[in-house]
């Protein structure tokens, strides 16, 4: 999954960037509220943690315009303000949740678990014939028996379910598992997805997932 994250204090941003990445998350950081803004209205992120005094646009405001374009997308603020009306009035903008600074890494964890967590009907689990993924409980298993895969292992193959039926080009797998923002070397992700059939013991004549020659990769059922 993909969070932004809006907050121009840079010892606060390196170690969001990386207390987030360790725990799998893909986590892009911008210093300016305008910047933010425009980079949120890709619509490709999953949440969005934002300061509320920012250069540029406060994220109050970057709040608001968010909210007018994707309703659902969860927001939480990060903010030293400490007043029970700034805390009405940043829920009032839009946001799903309020964390103060200083804060705990661990609280703001499970707060963003909480927003990630699939609403009634919904669910992050998903399925490629005996091959199943729990997002949330970070299990792969084949026929019941479990499969140990790799961060990036297992971040690939939940891009793939995800996606299933529709191609993943590879320019979006590197930006969405590797988070690079331009055509690098993508021949990592053949080396990846070679593991990946390996360790989910997928034969030549399985199909499951699919090589889409000069494109990319495609989960289909088999």
């Amino acid at each position: 999954m993909r969070i932004l994250v809006v907050e121009d204090e840079a010892g606060i941003a390196a170690f969001l960037k990386q207390g987030l990445e360790e725990e799998a998350y893909a986590v892009d950081v911008y210093p300016d509220g305008r910047q933010g803004l425009d980079i949120a209205l890709s619509g490709v992120y999953d949440l969005l943690l934002l300061d509320w005094t920012l250069p540029g646009l406060s994220g109050l405001e970057l709040c608001r315009r968010f909210r007018k374009e994707f309703p659902h997308t969860p927001v939480i603020f990060l903010t030293a303000r400490d007043t029970v009306q700034e805390a009405i009035l940043g829920l009032q903008s839009g946001a799903n949740d309020y964390i103060r600074k200083p804060f705990h890494f661990d609280e703001l964890l499970e707060r963003i678990r909480v927003q990630l967590r699939p609403q009634a009907g919904g669910h992050h689990c998903f399925s490629l014939g005996d091959i199943s993924l729990d997002a949330e409980a970070h299990r792969v298993e084949r026929g019941g028996e479990e499969i140990r895969l790799t961060r990036k292992e297992f971040a690939l193959l939940e891009y793939l379910l995800r996606n299933k039926g529709r191609v993943c080009r590879r320019t979006r797998i590197m930006e969405q598992v590797w988070d690079i923002h331009y055509e690098a070397n993508t021949g990592v992700i053949d080396v990846y997805i070679n593991a990946l059939r390996k360790k989910l013991g997928l034969t030549q004549e399985d199909e499951r997932i699919q090589t889409i020659r000069g494109v990319g990769y495609m989960a289909v059922e088999p």
